[in-house]
């Protein structure tokens, strides 16, 4: 057939129209049409926080042949837990001291940093996200700071705020020079608002846990949501009188989940302080514990469901909620799930709050200590079944030599046992199970929007705690045990690697370090900004040499509560493993539709006792999945053997896995550009004490010369 000159300039002009926008849209034409560019703009992939992707050019047919595409080391220590952003050419992400970075997204060219000049000691497990087309900006946490930042040139925006940042210690109703109060979370973006929680401490004294909406542009505060009613406020009465001027907490710090169309953010809460004694907040004290429709662009609430009443065992919700859509009476249906310390989803109709699972509400034992009032029931959900165990039993107790089982079964008969919600006591312990750190953790779930499958990694550990008697001490070592001893332990023991022990802390840090870390926080830990020079000065010297010396300061000390915990302590046996049989940590795809289980296998191994035999137990595991169209789930979340797996989301098969540089405690994300497919997982370790700390992002991808 003969192509008339007229008709091969009609193509040559098509062509270059085709050419000229692929560049314009950033992409290299001879790869668009094999894969357009996709974005991973927001924390958890979209609003929804789904944890999917449509991406499928790397698959089951092809994982085996991921490889390193590119690394950024932020050079620094300190581990990370960061999900970062991809927008455009750029990826957007954080270091272990909070400095912020974008890079480009397919070499890992470094385009600019920001050093707020404020260091970092808090996690920090994202960044959001705004542009109105010409202008785009990066809205981040540092300490009790919201910075907006140009996301073009890193540097901020001198109209937002002061000079580019927000304090969230301010807008709380109290002296904001003593509030502790860091954003650990990213904010959500909602229009021309950025809506942040916070991480509160879970001592008193503590700020309220308000919920609150600035304006993008100017850092100006729109709305408040108090999470501790005030008087006339919906709730007021599940408190005592005045407990909104003195309790605390009650706060969002793991994240939220939005709804665009609907104009509602879904937003859970944390417990009050203080965590294990309530006698100072007798009542359900709404809204702790609670998920939360809020009305996105007023604040007002909608519906609320409370997960446990005066919650006296540290028992909020971990993670951000996550928008389905389920199949109910054969109809789609609009949903919101949310996972669970204790190893439960919950799902609730998204416009009315109405549990789409039946909850079972039993009679729980009453407190014995005095002044306490224990919640006389408490709910939880009949379906699915939860993904972690809920009692242990002596069966269930570690077998891995007989000398490490005769230890943890003498221990385990002299504690309390009993499940789910018993109050704690004075000088007996009781085993929590599943631990204070789940069951699920703040890494969240992913949920496959094709199949309606979720994917929850889950901690299998037990811990165990009680209460100690205040002795009516005085001094330095009474500011230690109301502030400190909650999580370092009376005898300030700790409970490694999270929480580290203080004894022989002077042979470790300086005098002028331990204050900067009592003052800002580091890690787990919340800053204590309440104390006075002398107490904090006082502090410090009992923490090094024991002495209790008395203050001379007019101020007030810290607020002085009864009964106070023992310490956070993982349930181990003599040479530092689990004090339970395997799993110690699984991962678990569960249809939402029918609450039946696809599969469930366990995530993660102990390098040292895989050498010997002993593999495939699980191992704790923080961070979370990745769901894509191309039949895969990508998780790293393993403490211990630094790997970051691929796994056949429909049967559960391990398909590829890499070894980490550090341990990959983090939620991965995945984009495109140049017609690429990337995985990217933040590497930094740090919840092994045996292994070192880092910061380096790791990005894989398929061999450029892979037939898709």
């Amino acid at each position: 057939m003969r192509i008339r000159p007229w008709a091969v300039c009609v193509l040559v002009a098509l062509a270059s129209i085709i050419i000229f926008v692929a560049h314009a849209a950033g992409a290299h034409p001879q790869a668009s049409s094999a894969l357009p560019a996709q974005d991973w703009p927001v924390w958890g992939g979209s609003p929804e926080n789904r944890h999917y992707s449509a991406l499928a050019q790397i698959n089951r047919s092809n994982v085996k042949q991921l490889q390193v595409a590119w690394t950024y080391d932020t050079g620094e220590q300190g581990g990370l837990q960061t999900s970062p952003l991809a927008v455009g050419r750029v990826l957007y992400g954080i270091t272990p001291t909070q400095k912020i970075f974008a890079v480009d997204a397919a070499t890992g060219k470094l385009l600019w940093n920001f050093d707020a000049g404020v260091k970092g000691m808090q996690p920090d497990r994202g960044l959001a996200y705004w542009s109105n087309g010409e202008d785009k900006r990066i809205l981040v946490g540092v300490m009790n700071f919201l910075y907006a930042l140009d996301a073009t040139t890193g540097k901020p925006i001198p109209t937002f705020g002061t000079n580019g940042r927000i304090d969230l210690q301010e807008n709380l109703g109290r002296e904001p020079r003593l509030q502790s109060i860091s954003l650990t979370s990213p904010g959500i973006v909602y229009k021309d608002l950025i809506i942040v929680g916070g991480r509160n401490p879970e001592t008193l004294p503590a700020p309220p846990g308000d919920i609150r909406a600035y304006d993008v542009r100017t850092g100006k505060l729109r709305w408040s949501f108090h999470t501790i009613p005030h008087p006339g406020e919906f709730g007021y009465e599940t408190w005592p009188k005045d407990a909104w001027k003195t309790s605390g907490a009650a706060n969002n710090w793991a994240g939220m989940a939005l709804d665009p169309r609907r104009g509602v953010v879904y937003v859970p809460t944390g417990s009050a302080a203080f965590d294990f004694y309530g006698a100072d907040r007798i009542g359900d004290d709404l809204f702790a514990n609670c998920l939360i429709a809020l009305n996105a662009e007023t604040g007002e609430r909608i519906w609320h469901f409370q997960g446990v009443h005066h919650d006296l065992w540290d028992r909020d919700f971990p993670s951000a909620p996550v928008l389905v859509t389920l199949k109910r009476d054969g109809k789609p249906t609009d949903a919101v799930m949310q996972t669970s310390k204790q190893g439960f989803v919950y799902l609730f109709d998204r416009d009315t709050g109405k549990p789409l699972a039946p909850l079972e509400y039993r009679k729980y034992p009453a407190s014995t200590l005095p002044g306490e009032v224990a919640a006389a029931e408490q709910g939880l959900p009949t379906s699915p079944a939860p993904y972690a165990r809920q009692t242990l039993t002596e069966n269930m107790l570690t077998t891995r030599t007989p000398e490490a089982h005769q230890k943890v079964l003498d221990r385990f008969r002299a504690s309390i046992h009993e499940g789910q919600f018993v109050p704690f006591r004075v000088g007996t312990e009781t085993i929590v199970f599943p631990g204070f750190d789940g069951g699920a953790e703040w890494g969240g779930p992913a949920v496959d929007p094709e199949t309606d499958v979720v994917y929850i990694n889950s901690n299998e550990m037990a811990w165990t705690a009680s209460l100690f008697e205040d002795k009516g001490e005085r001094g330095a070592k009474e500011i230690y045990l109301s502030q400190c001893a909650v999580c370092h332990g009376e005898s300030m023991h700790g409970a490694p690697p999270d929480i580290p022990a203080l004894s022989g802390i002077g042979d470790r840090r300086s005098p002028a370090d331990i204050a900067s870390t009592i003052r800002s926080g580091k890690g787990r830990m919340p800053g204590f900004p309440n104390l006075q020079e002398d107490q904090l000065g006082a502090l410090v010297n009992f923490l090094l040499t024991g002495e209790n010396k008395e203050l001379s300061t007019s101020e007030p000390l810290p607020a002085a509560m009864k009964y106070r915990l023992t310490g956070y302590r993982r349930f181990l046996d003599p040479d530092g493993y689990p004090a339970i049989a395997p799993p110690w940590g699984t991962l678990n795809a569960i249809d939402l539709n029918t609450g039946e289980y696809k599969w469930k296998i366990n995530l993660g191994e102990y390098p040292d006792l895989a050498a010997k035999g002993m593999k495939n137990t699980g191992s704790e595991n923080y961070g979370g999945p990745v769901v894509t169209a191309g039949g895969l789930l990508f998780i790293g979340a393993t403490n211990y053997d630094k790997k970051f797996r691929a796994f056949d989301k429909t049967t559960g098969e391990l398909l590829w896995e890499t070894t980490l540089p550090f341990a990959g405690n983090a939620t991965p994300i995945t984009y495109s550009v140049d017609g690429r497919q990337y995985v990217v997982i933040a590497a930094g370790g740090g919840k092994d004490p045996r292994s070192a700390s880092g910061g380096v992002y790791v990005v894989f991808a398929l061999p450029k010369d892979t037939k898709h």
